[in-house]
């Protein structure tokens, strides 16, 4: 793993995405998704953050938000700029967030549609070379090439396509794409999650390696608990936009303190066919973004439910040293994780 300096690079505070609901035929706004609400998170230097919950609870959203890949509602993404210090991505112009974004890349989740498949390896990985550094010529060939063999590809593929590789092949390209600039930071969304089982820890063991290599920092978006716990030194886990708990990956696993965690615990699988194990089946669908339930979202789903539970909204507050979590009875309560 790389060197964690303590220092951090990223701090989102109060980030918001809300997608407006339109309708009529004046396209009247009537209401709101409220993707991301009131998120807030910190990266340390060389660490790897993970970012888990449920499809659709927002985690994409958050990752493609701090990039300004979609303009955030409100709040503030603070990132330690190697020239200006700390700038807050959402107040920059254009012309500096384009430089500043050189130091933020994003490895997509599907490698088969983010990959134009009438490109060729060259043109991918080189592109934005191409655009940011003017790059050309053998130059470019050979920085490309270093770039392919950095991934665990052979550089003779330069002049091939997309279509003539696996899936994790592709997803191999994808990674040294967002490496060409040299990033710092580097939003993981879902890289895994497309790929079969037995390429999932190529490319894990490839992120690591990378990391440790590069010095790299990594938001990793997931929704495989599995996967985080290889990867991640510190986990936030969201629920409807919402941060409902957030921990060392050394402390979650074995001491979940929300309910949903746990229920997200149950569900990793063990190595030990011998050991018995109960799921946790939550009843019910995801809230509605839009339409979400009066006070914590997640009491029409969760077991341990009472009454201030429905009409209070938890505060996400610090039980134990740097483990905070909303949840009105997490003192009470004594939740099964994974040993």
């Amino acid at each position: 793993m790389a060197e964690k300096t303590g220092e951090r690079i990223l701090d989102v505070k109060n980030l918001r995405k809300y997608f407006p609901i339109k309708k009529g035929f004046f396209r009247k706004t009537v209401g709101y998704v409220k993707a991301v609400d009131d998120l807030s998170l910190y990266i340390n230097e060389g660490e790897t953050l993970g970012l888990v919950g449920e499809s659709g609870c927002g985690k994409t959203t958050a990752g493609r938000s701090i990039l300004r890949a979609i303009e955030p509602t409100s709040g503030e993404i603070l990132f330690r700029d190697l020239r200006d210090g700390w700038v807050n991505v959402r107040e920059l112009d254009p012309a500096e967030l384009n430089r500043v974004r050189q130091q933020m890349q994003i490895i997509f989740q599907d490698p088969y549609s983010s990959l134009n498949p009438r490109m060729t390896l060259l043109e991918l990985v080189g592109e934005p070379l191409v655009i940011n550094q003017g790059m050309k010529g053998r130059e470019l060939e050979d920085r490309v090439a270093d770039l392919l063999r950095s991934v665990g590809l052979r550089p003779e593929y330069l002049r091939r396509y997309p279509h003539a590789f696996s899936g994790g092949q592709r997803q191999r390209i994808g990674i040294a794409r967002a490496l060409a600039l040299n990033p710092r930071l580097v939003v993981c969304d879902e890289p895994v999650s497309a790929l079969d089982v037995s390429v999932q820890a190529q490319i894990l063991n490839l992120l690591r390696e990378m990391q440790g290599r590069l010095g790299l920092t990594y938001l990793f978006v997931a929704h495989d608990l599995s996967v985080v716990r290889h990867i991640a030194d510190r986990v936030t886990v969201m629920y409807v936009g919402k941060v409902v708990e957030r921990a060392s990956t050394n402390e979650l696993y074995p001491h979940p303190l929300h309910p949903y965690t746990e229920a997200l615990m149950s569900a990793v699988p063990r190595p030990d066919p011998r050991a018995q194990k109960k799921r946790i089946v939550l009843e019910g669908e995801v809230a509605d973004p839009a339409n979400p339930p009066s006070g914590c979202y997640f009491h029409p789903r969760c077991r341990y439910a009472q009454e201030i539970c429905k009409v209070e909204t938890p505060e996400l507050r610090e039980l134990e040293p740097d483990h905070f979590v909303a949840c009105h009875r997490a003192e009470e309560l004594s939740l099964v994780g994974v040993a």
